[in-house]
């Protein structure tokens, strides 16, 4: 080549015999020299983007805490830490996409442990939790599951049924939430070694390991069992916030034994009542859990630990007429549109209260008595014509009698039992 026909740069006037490359535009040359250095210019110079740029949409923990007090009574404690790990986990998310001075810092998973007896508002708390940061939501039930190639679900079918919940679009269920009901029943059975393999508790605890800290699980499109030569959807476990609750029956007298240990016998520590047994909970130690069956791995993918009180009574009345979906409301507007007005006496709910204390599950219970009382009255409501206004009673709720009935003007006789009718004026 004649030095004629020698190519240069047109910014740094290097030749090609210099370069490694040239890049030729319209009658304009780069080399590979230049290209870096602008790259290297550009990084330099670019505006480091702020750490709250796309962090607006997301609730702060205060906002997250006070739309959970309109549909979960109590539970202050659990509500504020459950309100931080969530804001926490979806700012970890956001921050992928950011670039800061924080670059080499990991941010680590904030999967969630509840503790807490059966009725207190776990998988209230976790439904509520995806309905407020709009994201998908899927529950399992731990007993159900077993090691892959035993019968019964394995833990990829949590992923399954999550990804069914968002509509099958990956990207969107990837973000999502998983609640793992009844996670205390995956305890070991024994500390001792057994001819028979624990498929259902320290084999999926391993199991579940991957899943809970991230990996790339390949499931059936539409569900179902995988099949060989059949086609996979892969979704990235990664940044789905789990939330394994129980009632951990048990636990407070291990927590017990660490914190007030004794000598031996008939003087042995106990929790005496409920309410102790509670307090204790919020005292858990990761060595509790193990002695209590969880492997260490397993704990450790469990960071953020709250436990959950035991409702009382005036928690449990609240429950019945203060949230936005609270079970009087709801009977109230079943009536309402038959144009009865329901109202409820003071004693009747407080009755209502003490029968479902007696059932020792929770505010589950409350429906149970609830619909015991009302189902009786719905059934005879529609029939009774000119009913304005429905009373229920402590008797309604105590002896099963009938409630007290208003009519219209124009009825002057109606009632569910008319012999046990009253008058609204009496």
């Amino acid at each position: 080549m004649s030095t004629s026909e020698i190519l240069h740069c047109s910014f740094c006037n290097r030749s090609s015999q210099e370069v490694g490359s040239l890049i030729a535009g319209k009658g304009v040359y780069i080399c590979d020299v230049c290209v870096q250095n602008s790259v290297e210019i550009l990084k330099k110079n670019a505006p480091a983007p702020k750490l709250r740029t796309d962090v607006k949409a997301l609730p702060k923990p205060s906002e997250i805490k006070r739309q959970l007090d309109e549909h979960v009574i109590g539970q202050n404690e659990a509500k504020e830490v459950l309100s931080v790990s969530v804001y926490n986990h979806y700012k970890r998310i956001q921050s992928q996409h950011l670039v800061s001075s924080f670059d080499e810092v990991e941010i680590e998973k904030s999967n969630i442990l509840m503790l807490g007896p059966t009725g207190t508002g776990k998988t209230l708390l976790a439904q509520t939790l995806a309905r407020i940061l709009d994201v998908p939501f899927a529950i399992a039930d731990a007993t159900t599951l077993t090691e892959a190639g035993y019968v019964g679900d394995d833990v990829e079918s949590i992923i399954v049924n999550l990804l069914q919940n968002a509509d099958y679009n990956v990207e969107r269920a990837e973000r999502g939430i998983i609640y793992v009901d009844e996670i205390d029943k995956l305890t070991r059975k024994s500390d001792s070694a057994s001819i028979t393999r624990d498929v259902s508790g320290e084999g999926v605890q391993q199991g579940l390991l991957k899943i809970l800290e991230g990996t790339v699980a390949g499931i059936p499109p539409k569900g179902g069992r995988k099949h060989p030569e059949q086609s996979l959807v892969y979704v990235n476990t990664r940044n789905v916030l789990f939330i394994c609750g129980g009632a951990f029956e048990g636990l407070e007298k291990i927590i017990a034994k660490r914190m007030k240990p004794t000598t031996m016998g008939f003087t042995a520590s106990t929790p005496s009542t409920v309410e102790e047994s509670m307090d204790l909970l919020l005292h858990v130690e990761p060595e509790d859990l193990m002695r209590f069956g969880f492997i260490p791995e397993f704990i450790g993918r469990l960071p953020v630990v709250t436990a959950l009180h035991q409702l009382t009574n005036e928690a449990m009345l609240d429950i019945l007429t203060g949230p936005k979906n609270a079970l009087v409301k709801q009977y109230q507007k079943l009536l309402l549109l038959e144009g009865v007005e329901l109202v409820f006496e003071p004693a009747a709910l407080e009755c209502i209260v003490a029968k479902a204390q007696k059932r020792r599950t929770g505010a589950r219970a409350l429906r149970g008595v609830l619909e015991q009382v009302m189902n009786p009255i719905m059934y005879k409501i529609p029939d009774v014509a000119g009913a304005r206004k429905c009373v229920i009673t402590a008797d309604v709720v105590e002896r099963g009698a009938s409630p007290l009935l208003e009519l219209s003007e124009q009825q002057d006789s109606a009632a569910l039992q008319p012999k046990q009718r009253r008058a609204s004026e009496n």
